[in-house]
């Protein structure tokens, strides 16, 4: 549903149009796991939803991009998001670069968006401090890409945590720009929270998000991860010494992410967790969500094993995907065009 009617919208007026991107950065972790990409697969019976694989956004930074990696990641992170339930049936799937359409809107939003807007963004400050010299032009303007991605496909919400909803109010008032200067052209996203967000935190160092730049692999899950070594990874996951088994952020954060990370596995509560295993210790509560862990991943890891097996199934649907994304992509991008008075090819 929105309230910024364009025209050349596509499918029904009262349906709502959903996009989010990944970057193919690393392995996914089961944080991206309970913190994004089971609300993407939920979102699929309620809206009509356009997910990418963002490989543009990966190549920002230099000294992180490896050119031999980047299409092996390609693949494996979208053989990981049909395993973990992303339907192309229900949903369109695609990488980013497959769409060239991308690429040109962000050229044509950088010459509406301003440099004073995308030099107060939190997280170009915080990669780029004391770094001016040898950061890339790409990681400055990214949240343009990042907006073009979005309103490409007139998206009225985009699922995002909390430490990301700066970049969709920027993705606003881009859209909400362009469109007073050149005329009613793009639908304005808004950011969309889940209503209760798995927070996974780092195994090691549990008062950080779980991420793909974490300082020890034994702080982090990979979706993909053997039982034994996820077993291994909780056993040595840090805690305090007082040995009992209660949620407090603030005073037993290790702890705490113990009871969530299997609350959110389990479908429980964390109440439910302490009652549970309140009286058993930290060694039996590691072992408890270890064993939940193993068992949620299950099924995507054997899904994963069968897909990868035929990479050339997942290389068809998406570039089946990304010929759906052009039909949406293409006629908006020719209305950007139009409406800033460019010249039409013959």
């Amino acid at each position: 549903m929105t309230a910024d009617p364009v025209a050349g919208r596509p499918g029904p007026a009262d349906r709502t149009r959903v996009f989010s991107g990944m970057q193919p950065s690393g392995a996914v972790h089961l944080g991206n796991l309970l913190g994004a990409l089971r609300s993407w697969v939920v979102l699929q019976d309620e809206a009509d939803c356009t997910y990418a694989v963002v490989d543009l956004h990966a190549i920002t930074a230099p000294d992180e991009h490896d050119p031999a990696a980047l299409a092996p990641r390609t693949l494996d992170l979208a053989t990981t998001l049909l395993a973990a339930g992303i339907d192309p049936d229900r949903s369109v799937l695609f990488v980013q670069s497959h769409v060239r359409e991308h690429a040109e809107l962000a050229w044509l939003l950088n010459c509406v968006a301003t440099f004073g807007e995308l030099g107060r963004m939190p997280q170009f400050r915080d990669k780029s401090a004391g770094r001016d010299a040898s950061v890339s032009v790409g990681l400055f303007d990214y949240p343009v890409l990042q907006t073009a991605d979005i309103i490409l496909y007139h998206a009225d919400r985009v699922p995002v945590g909390e430490d990301q909803r700066h970049h969709i109010e920027l993705a606003r008032d881009i859209a909400q720009r362009f469109n007073h200067r050149f005329g009613p052209t793009f639908t304005l996203p808004r950011a969309m929270l889940p209503p209760v967000a798995a927070r996974v935190m780092d195994l090691q160092e549990p008062t950080r998000k779980m991420s793909k730049s974490t300082t020890s692999e034994r702080g982090i899950v990979h979706v993909l991860d053997a039982p034994d070594a996820i077993a291994a990874k909780f056993r040595s996951a840090v805690t305090d010494s007082d040995g009992e088994v209660r949620a407090d952020r603030e005073a037993k954060p290790g702890v705490t992410n113990l009871l969530e990370i299997l609350a959110a596995v389990t479908g429980g509560t964390v109440e439910h967790a302490v009652a549970a295993h309140g009286g058993g210790g930290y060694g039996a509560l590691k072992a408890a969500v270890a064993e939940a862990v193993v068992e949620h991943l299950r099924p995507v890891r054997a899904r994963h094993a069968e897909l990868a097996a035929d990479p050339a199934e997942v290389g068809r649907v998406l570039a089946a995907g990304a010929e759906r994304a052009r039909a949406v992509a293409a006629p908006t991008l020719a209305r950007a065009r139009d409406a800033m008075g460019f010249l039409a090819p013959a």
